[in-house]
């Protein structure tokens, strides 16, 4: 894909995704990096329009249909800015990427980790990060954060406490089968704790 360097950052909803793709990117451009920051789904038209239709709690998504359409704005997502900035040596942070369909899909919704990988594989031209930090917090810390935020619950933030609870073991058993790529930090800790550990592991 180019001279760029892909950076993923995954874990519960609630976790600190967003707060630490920021903070990164901000430490990072202080370096001198060039940094592209992204979230998922979204980071383009297209995939932020099938961001809102995954996210609509007013609509019943079939869990193949889900898969494919996360899939389908990760593809334009890689096409429309991740390619291109990968090419011109970027570093691009993405806050979720391939992992969180294995976890969410693959296992959560029971369509099989190496089914959802394979389309996904499709969908990204093979892209594959070069390092991924997985906030790991516990799915009862990740509720507690999002009903602070006083938002009203999405489609997928209405699911039972037993989705969430099997997300979190996806993600430690995709931690587990890629220790040189995905690295661990304790989410519930402070978050400049969180920053510097995150740095160290890049």
């Amino acid at each position: 894909m180019g001279a760029g360097t892909l950076i993923t950052i995954e874990g519960l909803d609630g976790a600190g995704k967003s707060t630490l793709a920021a903070e990164l990117s901000r430490e990072l451009a202080a370096r001198g990096r060039a940094v592209e920051l992204l979230r998922e789904p979204g980071g383009v038209q297209v995939s932020e329009r099938i961001r809102a239709l995954l996210k609509d709690p007013a609509l019943e998504i079939g869990a193949r249909a889900e898969a494919l359409l996360y899939a389908a704005a990760r593809a334009q997502l890689v096409q429309e800015r991740i390619a291109p900035a990968l090419a011109r040596g970027a570093t691009v942070l993405l806050d979720r990427f391939v992992d969180s369909s294995l976890a969410y899909q693959g296992v959560a919704r029971g369509l099989g980790v190496e089914q959802v990988r394979a389309i996904n594989l499709f969908a990204t031209g093979m892209l594959v990060p070069d390092r991924t930090l997985l906030l790991r917090i516990s799915p009862e810390g990740a509720r507690a954060r999002q009903q602070q935020r006083a938002l009203a619950p999405d489609r997928l933030e209405r699911e039972a406490e037993s989705f969430f609870a099997s997300i979190a073991a996806a993600y430690e058993e995709l931690a587990r089968a890629e220790p040189e790529r995905i690295r661990v930090i304790d989410a519930e800790q402070p978050p400049e704790l969180v920053l510097a550990q995150a740095l160290a592991a890049l």
